[in-house]
């Protein structure tokens, strides 16, 4: 019991030091040693299991593509262009915007992967269109939650792959419903707020500045539009067809011509910006890539062994419910990249037997308990475009998200 106990004690220290905010690969690498010491694993060993995780998450480039895509079109000003026919086409009602812009962070994070880099771009339109309405917030903190966990674009989807060996597109696959179901329930909230709070779309905002005419706002969103379609319906129509009609190597060059030809940045600059558009995500990459080798040391002496001998104490009809709890509890507070919290939970999964489902679940769990974190870079993201406090956002969120959190919980106990 007391080495079962010892085997734990490098994940706890690391997860105290996440609650702290301290950074992930200094977390880990804390825990790291400890497992070392603990195992008496050599530096040759920890240097063959550091050699052996960068490539693997390295090598995941459909996320890395959307993401990098989704930028360019983030660039390109499609986004503004489609909340100003939005805005035109339901004449400045609140609540119809509010839909709207909910089902853009939903649709730009499904296919980008990234909620903290489309709420950059989104937050501060949304702030110009309709005021600060703690609903829209939470819709929008929701739809990235439940859009970052489930996209074939995410690094969450890809951690969640090569821990449990489920393709990325056969994960997305089985979650899509719960995805959809999800962000119409953030729609929802949205409407909720906006319709009863009233507030009208703030004068000189950048959707009503905009001059161009529909035809040129429609040209303009054209590249957004046909990367969303590419990427939710280019498995069915490449099945369809027999070939890789939509595969990432036709609708990311496809994707960024458009930009070239139906908006105002030149060929060069869409290429560039499909450059930089990747180096949020390797970054990160990089940065899981280093955490998830101190897992994998800490794997190596029995912890997760350990932890899952424990968590089959509890009856049979619990243990799913549970693990999605354990997961929100977890991503409340260190839930600044999702990532590292599914690198320590979804072992333990594995290790439990959870059906796909059930752990794709516990992924979804994580995303929603990270909308309530101080240190979530959505959440930030938010604060910043909304221009008040993250402790407000938090707040604001809470009841939506705990609203979210049964739901989820009680889908777990029921479908699994």
């Amino acid at each position: 019991m007391i080495n079962a106990l010892i085997s734990v004690l490098p994940l706890i220290v690391i997860l105290v030091l996440l609650f702290k905010r301290v950074n992930m690969i200094a977390a880990g690498l804390v825990g790291g040693i400890l497992a070392m010491l603990i195992g008496g694993i050599s530096l040759a060993a920890a240097n063959k299991i550091f050699l052996d995780t960068m490539p693997l998450l390295l090598t995941i480039m459909v996320p890395i593509i959307n993401s990098a895509i989704a930028f360019a079109v983030f660039k390109s000003g499609g986004y503004t262009s489609a909340l100003t026919l939005m805005n035109r086409a339901v004449n400045g009602r609140v609540e119809m915007m509010a839909v709207f812009i909910v089902f853009l962070q939903a649709a730009a994070t499904y296919m980008s992967g990234i909620g903290g880099g489309t709420a950059v771009v989104l937050a501060p339109l949304a702030f110009a269109a309709v005021g600060v309405i703690p609903e829209v917030i939470a819709g929008m903190s929701i739809a990235a939650a439940v859009s970052f966990t489930t996209s074939p674009a995410s690094l969450e989807s890809s951690i969640y792959s090569k821990l449990t060996g489920v393709g990325v597109q056969d994960y997305v696959s089985f979650m899509r419903p719960y995805w959809i179901i999800f962000s119409l329930i953030a729609l929802g909230i949205a409407y909720y707020g906006a319709k009863k709070r009233g507030v009208l779309v703030q004068p000189g905002s950048p959707v009503e500045q905009n001059t161009s005419t529909d035809a040129e706002l429609w040209r303009t969103t054209l590249p957004a539009i046909f990367l969303l379609f590419s990427v939710l319906a280019g498995p069915f129509v490449n099945k369809a067809v027999g070939m890789p009609l939509l595969s990432p190597l036709v609708y990311s060059i496809t994707t960024i011509l458009l930009i070239a030809v139906c908006t105002k940045m030149k060929i060069n600059d869409s290429f560039n910006a499909l450059m930089d558009g990747s180096s949020y995500i390797l970054t990160r990459l990089f940065g899981v890539g280093f955490f998830l080798t101190f897992i994998y040391m800490i794997e190596k002496i029995g912890a997760f062994k350990t932890i899952a001998s424990i968590a089959q104490a509890a009856p049979d009809w619990l243990m799913n419910p549970a693990a999605v709890l354990a997961g929100f509890l977890i991503g409340v507070p260190a839930g600044a990249y999702v990532g590292t919290v599914l690198a320590m939970i979804i072992p333990v999964t594995v290790a439990l037997k959870f059906s796909p489902l059930s752990m794709g679940f516990v992924v979804m769990g994580v995303g929603l308990g990270s909308q309530m974190s101080f240190v979530n870079i959505t959440m930030q993201a938010l604060s910043s475009g909304f221009q008040i406090p993250i402790e407000q956002v938090s707040k604001g969120n809470s009841p939506w998200v705990l609203m979210c959190m049964a739901i989820l919980l009680v889908m777990s106990l029921v479908l699994v």
